[in-house]
C-alpha cells in the first residue's frame, strides 16, 4: 500500500481512521483513467469501458448477461434511493434494522420518495429471521398500514459483521414465501466477503437477492457503486437514474474505474488489506485488556475505551466517536482503509500499549 506516514508528520495532521473514504484512488484506477482520457466515447454508461466493467463483474459472479444488468452510479444514496424507488408502489414500505443506513444515514432519502421505513432492533449489527417475521406479521392491517414489500440489508452491517450463507439463504427464505424483494447494499460488500468470517460468494448473494451493489467509493475507486439488478426488475431502471440525476453523461469514468478493480483481483486484494489492518488494531486492543462493542470481522473497530485514553488518541488519530457511556468510558469506532499505511497503525498500537501501562 502507498506510504503516507511522512506527508502525515510534515503537516502535524492526526492520522484518520474516521472512515474507509479519505484517500483518493488507487493508483492503478488513476493510471487507467489517465491512459483513457484521450478515447471519445459513447456517452450515458454506453462506451466501451462501461460494457467490459459489466461483463467483468458478470464473469465474477457467474452469470450471463440475460441474467442481470449492471448499472453505475455514483454514490450510495443514489444506489440505495434509486434501487428501492425503482421497484416498489407508493404505498408499499421497506423493512430496515433500526442502525440500518437508510435510517440513519441518508437523511430521509427513502422516506422522500414517499416509501415508509419499517425499523426492526439489530442483532450483533444484523437481520434475524425472527425480527423479520415479527415486522411482517404486525404491519398486515392492510389497507390501513403501508405493505411490508422490501427488506433492506447491508454486508458488511453497520456495525461491520457479515451474513453466513445461512443467515441470507433464512433471510432470503422469508422474503419469498411473503412476496418481498430483497436489496443488499453492499457499500463494503468487498471486505464483507474477504472476511476470515464469510463464506459467501458473489454468486450466492446473486442467488439470494433481487438487487444487491458492489460499492466502489470505500473501495480503491474516487467514487461510484454497481448496481447488480436481476433482469425481472431491471426494465426502465435506468429513466429511474436519469430522474434521480445520476446517470452521467461521462458515465465511463465510473465504468474505467469498475474494469479496473475487476480485470484482476484488486478489488478483492485491497479490502483483504483494509481487514487485516483491523485486525492489527483489535488483536492489539484485546489483549490490552480493552472490551469490543463488536466482533471484528471486516474493517470496523468498535471497541470500548477510558474517555481520558480518547481524548488523548484524537491528539494523533482521527476517528468516530459512536457512544458517550456513563461509567466514565466511550465506544469509539476506527476503520482502516484499502491504503490504510501499516506504520501509521503500529504507531497506534503502541500509542495505546504506553498509555495504558502509565495509566495502571
Amino acid at each position: 500500500m502507498p506510504s503516507t506516514s511522512l506527508c502525515q508528520e510534515e503537516a502535524c495532521l492526526p492520522y484518520s481512521l474516521m472512515d474507509d473514504y479519505s484517500e483518493g484512488a488507487h493508483p492503478q484506477i488513476l493510471e487507467a483513467l489517465l491512459r483513457t482520457n484521450s478515447t471519445q466515447q459513447a456517452t450515458y454508461g454506453t462506451d466501451e469501458y462501461s460494457d467490459n466493467a459489466r461483463q467483468l463483474i458478470r464473469n465474477k459472479i457467474g452469470c450471463a448477461e440475460d441474467e442481470a444488468d449492471i448499472f453505475f452510479v455514483p454514490s450510495g444514496t443514489s444506489a440505495n434511493l434509486i434501487s428501492i424507488a425503482s421497484c416498489l408502489r407508493p404505498y408499499e414500505a421497506v423493512i430496515t434494522l433500526e442502525s440500518g443506513h437508510i435510517a440513519c444515514k441518508e437523511a430521509g432519502a427513502i422516506e422522500a420518495t414517499g416509501h415508509k421505513l419499517i425499523l426492526v432492533p439489530a442483532v450483533d449489527g444484523k437481520m434475524t429471521p425472527t425480527n423479520l417475521q415479527k415486522a411482517i406479521q404486525q404491519n398486515q392491517f392492510f389497507p390501513h398500514m403501508a405493505k411490508p414489500r422490501l427488506l433492506y440489508i447491508s454486508n458488511a452491517s453497520e456495525t461491520g459483521t457479515v451474513y453466513t450463507k445461512r443467515e441470507l439463504s433464512n433471510l432470503s427464505a422469508i422474503c419469498k414465501q411473503s412476496n418481498l424483494l430483497l436489496l443488499m447494499d453492499g457499500a463494503r460488500i468487498g471486505t464483507a466477503l474477504c472476511s476470515v468470517k464469510n463464506d459467501l460468494t458473489l454468486r450466492d448473494i446473486f442467488e439470494m437477492t433481487d438487487i444487491f451493489w458492489i460499492g466502489g467509493t470505500k473501495a480503491g475507486a474516487l467514487m461510484g457503486e454497481a448496481i447488480v439488478v436481476k433482469q425481472h426488475l431491471a426494465e426502465g431502471f435506468v429513466f429511474h437514474l436519469k430522474q434521480h440525476g445520476a446517470l452521467l453523461a461521462k458515465g465511463r469514468i465510473l465504468g474505467v474505474q469498475f474494469m479496473e478493480l475487476f480485470k484482476s483481483d484488486l478489488f478483492f486484494t485491497l479490502a483483504t488489506h483494509a481487514n487485516e489492518m483491523a485486525q492489527k488494531i483489535s488483536i492489539n486492543l484485546e489483549k490490552l485488556g480493552y472490551r469490543l462493542a463488536a466482533d471484528t470481522e471486516t474493517n470496523q473497530v468498535f471497541v470500548i475505551l477510558p474517555q481520558e485514553l480518547v481524548r488523548r488518541l484524537q491528539d494523533r488519530f482521527r476517528f468516530y466517536t459512536w457512544e458517550q457511556l456513563d461509567d466514565g468510558n466511550a465506544v469509539v469506532r476506527f476503520v482502516t482503509s484499502w491504503a490504510t499505511d501499516e506504520l501509521q497503525i503500529d504507531k497506534f498500537n503502541a500509542w495505546v500499549q504506553q498509555w495504558t501501562a502509565a495509566a495502571k
